[in-house]
């Protein structure tokens, strides 16, 4: 179902955008935890969390084998790590013992049971990122960033970290850009990994490499089994019986393959996508049941599914559970754990029994949907195509809810249109309780999978390759023509926000169009040039080649889609929102911005958050982000209630 039934509204009239809501600020910035990431130790299952109420700590939980849940980390120990600056594949247990990566200092530690971690990791400047054990050989293999203490670009490789106090790291893999996903085959003599180069991003082309150990445990030769520029390839597994599986999307769809006699052999042709957009290490859509079954999460027309595939029959038959959205799977026997939400059900890691089909919630990211009268106060959405020049383009389309109100008669609401990050990204189709904060105050919202979004085949990222600042915004102009046209929202009363790229689409929108009354800008690009010449980080220092083109040689294309450039054209007033230790989108981005603006008299707001970088973590400041834009609206739609 994909789109539930509504609470009928109150009797109490009132404008859209002025409703009273029990869904407040401090609700939205409390009342939960992010998941991130999951990993198993046999039997015992392990996550990290994101806790706002702890300042944003992440914190590595453990359930036991008796079902009770504790914490393995205490503070100050916050386990995240900044390889690539994206960070992901923070930690990992065997045996009992966990292995992670310490936010503060980079370095990696060892925790045995509740004993104080000890730093095993001894390089000065490096960080690691998904460490796998090497049993036979006693050590961690793991992705490690240099960084110079004379700046310049940091170097990353795959090496290995002994375990039995040894200071020595030895370096496995060298010489390519980047690196993710080292896997050791079951027998122990193999090593797999993914790689990429300037200027590819790793859903552009990346390449699959297997090398084989010698008797010391160094890598003695290696060779390409896939990928190239053109193809992408994700999340290399070693079956039971030692079968090399990846994903690639070398038929414009991220499919399943195997390695058979050097070559890779297509196991299910699908137009459907088996891989997400690897912005983060650590990432996981399938796990083996046995040698014949595993289980996946794949995504088709931006609805995810769970399923079990047969390998030798090819074939794929879907679980029928409540969720349309699923990531980070693990698979323990028939166990199958993974981070799954949906219309009206909050991200929650949730375990599914494969032999009796028991659903068991072991943690939900939001607890505040429990109580009965949040829950009145839910918007959930309809999955909307809707045309955009000769394109289709997707969307999730919230309508405004709450039981207390009744608009005004023949009133359309306002509508916010979300731009996502990425831009190679997608929306969520998850529940949250950002998204009701607002529809319980009388505004609709549309969650934009504009052109260049994953969920949708190679074809239509490929939509956003030089036209970055373009198609993403036309999309997002053209919704609100949809929507409108729909009679389902007032297309002169629309606002546009996005956080980081989506920051950007919403400057780019309202300096180059009129579509949007005002806007609000989460750590948004205003100036390509300064990003891509000066301020950006390695990952994506060459992202815009492939997103706008090289750069000086179209530096006037940069120049001409840099908002910062062409303020005259600007009447909609702003509001900005920094993290004062943003690596990613610096806080100039916003500055410059702001300046140029202040300078001609235009309205315009700024918010720096200290101790807060891409992306915000500590409730007080997702609060009073949010509460500021509530207000910014408010100020532009009622300016004499405002005043």
């Amino acid at each position: 179902m994909l789109h539930p039934d509504l609470p009928k509204a109150g009797s109490n009239q009132s404008p859209y955008g002025t409703w009273k809501s029990p869904i407040t600020s401090d609700l939205v910035a409390g009342s939960g935890v992010t998941l991130y990431e999951i990993f198993l130790d046999g039997a015992t299952l392990y996550w990290v969390e994101g806790r706002p109420q702890e300042g944003g700590r992440s914190v590595l939980v453990r359930r036991n084998l008796d079902g009770t849940i504790s914490d393995v980390t205490a503070a100050p120990f916050n386990v995240r790590n900044r390889v690539h600056e994206m960070g992901g594949g923070a930690a990992l247990a065997a045996k009992g013992i966990v292995y992670f990566s310490h936010f503060a200092d980079n370095r990696l530690y060892r925790q045995e049971g509740d004993a104080e971690p000890k730093p095993i990791a001894q390089n000065s400047n490096s960080r690691y990122a998904e460490p796998v054990i090497d049993h036979g050989r006693n050590r961690l293999i793991c992705v490690r960033e240099d960084h110079k203490s004379e700046g310049g670009e940091p170097v990353n490789l795959l090496v290995s970290i002994p375990l039995n106090g040894a200071a020595s790291e030895d370096v496995l893999v060298s010489g390519a850009d980047f690196y993710s996903t080292p896997r050791i085959s079951p027998d122990g003599q193999k090593l797999s990994w993914l790689s990429w180069n300037h200027p590819n991003m790793p859903w552009m082309g990346t390449e699959l490499w297997v090398g084989e150990f010698d008797a010391e445990g160094k890598i003695l030769g290696s060779g390409l089994v896939a990928g190239s520029d053109d193809e992408s390839i994700f999340q290399p597994e070693w079956s039971p019986n030692g079968t090399l599986t990846f994903v690639s999307d070398r038929n414009g769809w991220w499919n399943f393959y195997r390695e058979k006699d050097g070559k890779a052999e297509a196991i299910l042709p699908m137009e459907a996508e088996f891989a997400r957009a690897q912005w983060v290490l650590g990432m996981s859509t399938y796990g083996f049941v046995s040698e014949t079954k595993l289980v996946c999460c794949y995504v088709q027309q931006g609805v995810g599914h769970l399923a079990v595939l047969n390998l030798t029959e090819g074939s794929l038959t879907d679980i029928d559970l409540p969720y349309t959205e699923y990531s980070q799977l693990r698979v323990s026997g028939n166990q199958v754990f993974v981070l799954a939400g949906g219309l009206n059900q909050p991200t929650s890691l949730v375990q599914f029994d494969l032999a009796t089909s028991k659903l068991e919630v072991v943690r939900r990211s939001i607890d505040a949907l429990e109580n009965a009268t949040v829950s009145a106060y839910l918007s959930y959405p309809r999955f909307v195509e809707f045309p955009s020049g000769n394109r289709t383009a997707f969307a999730w389309y919230y309508p405004p809810t709450n039981p207390d109100y009744q608009p005004l008669p023949d009133e359309k609401p306002p509508i916010i249109v979300k731009s996502h990050g990425g831009p190679t990204s997608c929306a969520s189709s998850a529940l949250n309780l950002r998204n009701a904060y607002w529809t319980s105050r009388g505004y609709a919202v549309v969650d934009v999978d504009y052109s260049g979004s994953t969920g949708y085949g190679r074809s239509y990222r490929n939509r956003l390759h030089l036209q970055w600042g373009i198609v993403d915004v036309e999309d997002c102009a053209n919704v609100v023509k949809y929507l409108a046209a729909q009679g389902w929202v007032d297309g002169t009363r629309a606002f546009i926000m996005g956080g980081s790229a989506g920051g950007y689409a919403t400057l780019c929108a309202l300096v180059f169009g009129d579509t949007f009354r005002a806007g609000a800008s989460y750590y948004g690009i205003s100036d390509l040039e300064v990003l891509v010449a000066e301020d950006t980080h390695k990952f994506e220092s060459r992202y815009t080649d492939w997103l706008i083109g090289k750069y000086p040689e179209k530096k006037e294309t940069y120049r001409a889609r840099s908002p910062i450039h062409f303020t005259e054209r600007l009447s909609a007033p702003i509001i900005f929102f920094q993290g004062e230790d943003d690596k990613i989108v610096p806080p100039n981005q916003a500055e410059l911005m702001v300046e140029a603006l202040r300078s001609k008299g235009l309205p315009v707001s700024y918010l720096l958050f200290k101790g807060e970088g891409h992306g915000f973590r500590r409730a007080e400041n997702i609060s009073r982000a949010l509460d500021a834009e509530f207000d910014f609206y408010t100020s532009i739609l009622f300016p004499k209630v405002a005043g």
